[in-house]
């Protein structure tokens, strides 16, 4: 299979490079900090079976990131264009795996994970605004609708958004932190969840768990094409995002297991944000928590609604998928890809009524560490063909074999823990194969 050179003129030179540091950096920690840190905490604590194990699994998972992040700032600072995943994967192992790497995204975890945060969003919604469980659907449509119609404009707006969400969030996690470190009365680390079974618990799949709210770190390398000296930002912005979600995350996790006791975690489940907020600052407080909560996870919304139509839009402006024309369409004044980010919307929906959040998280996980393996080894092929790099990733090789092996650790316990779920996600992948040929064959007959 033919290899695109990474010295071949891209097709992403059409959007506007606006997005400086703030910006960049604002997106990499709005997108990962939202619904996962907060509803997450139950699924995590239920499968490692201890406060203790759960609190080293979101620092395990947090070290996973972080060598996934520094493994591809090497990659994305020799790739700055529009695309992120789809580019290195072409870049590196040619035309088709580049296009399933960027189907996957466009079908399977784009939609996905919108859909799982938004539906996560919703639950905190019909709480806050005392409706029933039926409105969750509903209020997680009209969620994706508000934010897509925003990004519809120039991405100066969604962009100004992420800064202002991602300073607002910080006010209910460092209530959170403060209240739960130093007004708990609970042993953070010595909890067990007597109504689980030791038998039962799987470590991997709390791991996994923690990389769904730790997702969004790679999203900021789709707008590589939109961003000022890529080079050098889009390494820093990484980097230095994750590791500041790490130690939020950190922090977070072990102020709630200081402020509940973890049996009453595992029996409220999704629902223990809400509890926490309203029992550690009263009603009143308790709802204006629960708003910042709210804005958090529409920050993290609007992170993945800024990014994933980029990837469509690479895909369609190069002819790699249907309906190319339309998925390719620019506004005139703003240059944003308004089809495409229609067209994400609709497939969240879709989601959003067959699958319930948790099951989405993991499964859209499980699909980009496929691909992020595959990325991750690419670091090996990248330094034979080349010795100078804007941007190289320390501690190598030991850092690349760490992500190598915190993805393949996942994957597997993703298949042990949901082996049909698995297959669906993979079929939907597979099916990208012959989508490949079939618009290679039409676009090659219109020439």
């Amino acid at each position: 299979m033919e290899q695109v050179s990474m010295n071949q003129k891209q097709p992403q030179e059409n959007l506007k490079r606006s997005l400086g540091f703030t910006s960049a950096i604002s997106i990499v920690i709005g997108t990962i900090i939202g619904s996962g840190i907060f509803f997450k905490q139950a699924a995590v604590l239920d499968s490692a079976g201890s406060s203790a194990l759960a609190i080293l699994a979101w620092i395990l998972g947090g070290i996973i990131t972080l060598t996934s992040g520094l493994t591809i700032a090497e990659i994305g600072a020799q790739m700055p264009y529009t695309g992120g995943l789809y580019i290195y994967i072409e870049n590196i192992y040619g035309r088709m795996a580049g296009f399933l790497a960027g189907w996957m995204q466009i079908i399977i975890y784009g939609p996905a994970i919108i859909a799982s945060v938004s539906g996560f969003m919703s639950i905190l919604m019909a709480n806050f605004f005392g409706l029933s469980s039926n409105w969750r659907i509903p209020l997680a449509i009209c969620s994706i609708i508000l934010i897509a119609f925003m990004n519809l404009f120039e991405n100066k707006i969604s962009a100004t958004f992420s800064v202002v969400t991602t300073l607002g969030k910080l006010i209910p996690i460092a209530a959170i932190i403060i209240f739960g470190l130093f007004w708990g009365n609970q042993n953070a680390l010595g909890q067990t969840v007597s109504e689980i079974s030791q038998s039962t618990s799987n470590f991997g799949v709390a791991i996994l768990a923690t990389l769904f709210a730790y997702d969004g770190w790679i999203l900021i390398a789709n707008l590589g094409g939109e961003m000022k000296n890529p080079q050098k930002l889009l390494p820093k912005a990484i980097i230095l995002g994750i590791s500041t979600v790490l130690v939020i995350y950190s922090l977070i996790t072990i102020g709630i297991f200081r402020f509940l006791p973890a049996n009453l975690i595992h029996r409220l489940g999704e629902n223990a944000p809400a509890y926490m907020t309203a029992k550690a600052f009263g009603p009143i407080g308790g709802k204006i928590m629960a708003a910042g909560i709210i804005i958090s996870m529409l920050g993290t919304l609007n992170g993945k609604m800024l990014t994933f139509p980029r990837i469509v839009f690479a895909m369609a402006e190069r002819k790699d998928i249907p309906f190319s024309k339309s998925l390719a369409y620019l506004s005139p004044k703003g240059k944003t890809p308004i089809v495409a980010t229609i067209f994400v919307s609709v497939l969240a929906f879709i989601m959003m009524l067959f699958f319930d959040p948790n099951r989405l998280s993991d499964l859209c996980v499980f699909s980009v560490y496929c691909f992020y393996i595959l990325a991750f080894f690419g670091i090996f092929i990248l330094r034979k063909q080349n010795e100078k790099r804007p941007f190289s990733t320390p501690l190598y090789p030991l850092v690349p074999i760490v992500a190598i092996a915190g993805g393949a650790f996942v994957a597997i316990c993703e298949i042990i823990n949901d082996f049909h779920g698995v297959i669906l996600f993979i079929s939907f992948i597979a099916l990208g194969i012959p989508i490949f040929y079939l618009v290679k064959k039409y676009y090659k007959s219109k020439i």
